[in-house]
C-alpha cells in the first residue's frame, strides 16, 4: 500500500498533463511497479492524492515512555519474587519487600539498575497492573491460578445456612471446627489426597492429617487421631 500511495502520487500530476500516448505508457508503469489491474491504477492516478496511511487511520500521537525497559523487566522480576500480588498490593509490598530482596542478592541482573528501582518506586497501581498484564497471561504460575480459583470442593454458600450456631462458644479452649483441603490442582475430576484440619476456635491450635479421600471412613479415622493430639478436651466438632 505505501508503495503504490508513493508511485501514483508522484505521478499524479504528470498524468494529468502529458497526451494520450504518454498517459498509457505512465498506465503501464504504474502497473508494473505496483501489481495494480489497468482500472484501479486509472482511478488511483485521476483521482485525489492518497493520504499517509498513518495520518489516514490513526491521527493520534505517540507519547514517550513513562518508564524505561529495565524498570518494566525488574518490575515482573519482583512480582514474581513477591508471589504474583496485584498492583495495589505490590505497590504496599514493595517498601517492605525490596530492601530485603537487594540485602538477599536477588536482584544480581544487569537491568537492575538505581533508574530502573527509582522507577518502580513511581509507578501507580494500575500502571502495574497494565505493565504486568502481558507477563501475567504468560506466566503459568498465574495461568493455573487463574484456572484453579473456579474450584471449589466444598460450595459452602449452600451448606453453611443448614448448619445451626454453636451451642458452645469459643470462650475457652475445645470448640473446633473442622473441614477438609482437596489437594486436585485445578480439576476435581479423579480421586486425590486431602487434609483433614481440625482448629480450636478459641486458641487457634490446628491439626492436620492426610486422607486419601472425603469417605466417611476416612474422616472419622482422622478425626479420632487428631482428638489424641490437641492438648485439651473438646467440647465439639
Amino acid at each position: 500500500m505505501v508503495a503504490r500511495r508513493h508511485v501514483t502520487n508522484k505521478l499524479h500530476t504528470v498524468y494529468g498533463k502529458v497526451k494520450k500516448a504518454d498517459k498509457t505508457r505512465i498506465l503501464n508503469q504504474v502497473m508494473a511497479a505496483t501489481g495494480m489491474g489497468r482500472s484501479s491504477a486509472r482511478r488511483m492516478l485521476i483521482g485525489g492524492f492518497l493520504p499517509n496511511p498513518k495520518d489516514q487511520v490513526d491521527q493520534r500521537r505517540l507519547r514517550p515512555k513513562g518508564f524505561g525497559d529495565y524498570s518494566r523487566l525488574l518490575l515482573g522480576h519482583i512480582w514474581a519474587l513477591m508471589g504474583f500480588p496485584c498492583g495495589k498490593y505490590f505497590t504496599v509490598m514493595l517498601k517492605i519487600w525490596l530492601p530485603k530482596i537487594l540485602a538477599a542478592g536477588d536482584l544480581e541482573r544487569p537491568f537492575v539498575t538505581e533508574s530502573a528501582i527509582r522507577q518502580i518506586e513511581l509507578m501507580s497501581a494500575a500502571t502495574i497492573d497494565r505493565y504486568l498484564n502481558p507477563v501475567n497471561k504468560r506466566c503459568a504460575c498465574a495461568r493455573f491460578r487463574e484456572q484453579s480459583r473456579h474450584y471449589f470442593a466444598t460450595q459452602s454458600d449452600l451448606v453453611r445456612p443448614e448448619i445451626p450456631p454453636s451451642s458452645n462458644p469459643a470462650i475457652k479452649p475445645g470448640v473446633i471446627e473442622a473441614d477438609t483441603v482437596a489437594h486436585c490442582g485445578a480439576t476435581l475430576v479423579g480421586e486425590f489426597i486431602r487434609t483433614l484440619t481440625m482448629t480450636d476456635m478459641f486458641t487457634g491450635w490446628t491439626e492436620n492429617y492426610s486422607i486419601r479421600n472425603n469417605a466417611s471412613q476416612w474422616i472419622v479415622q482422622a478425626a479420632s487421631q487428631l482428638q489424641q493430639r490437641f492438648p485439651f478436651e473438646h467440647q465439639s466438632v
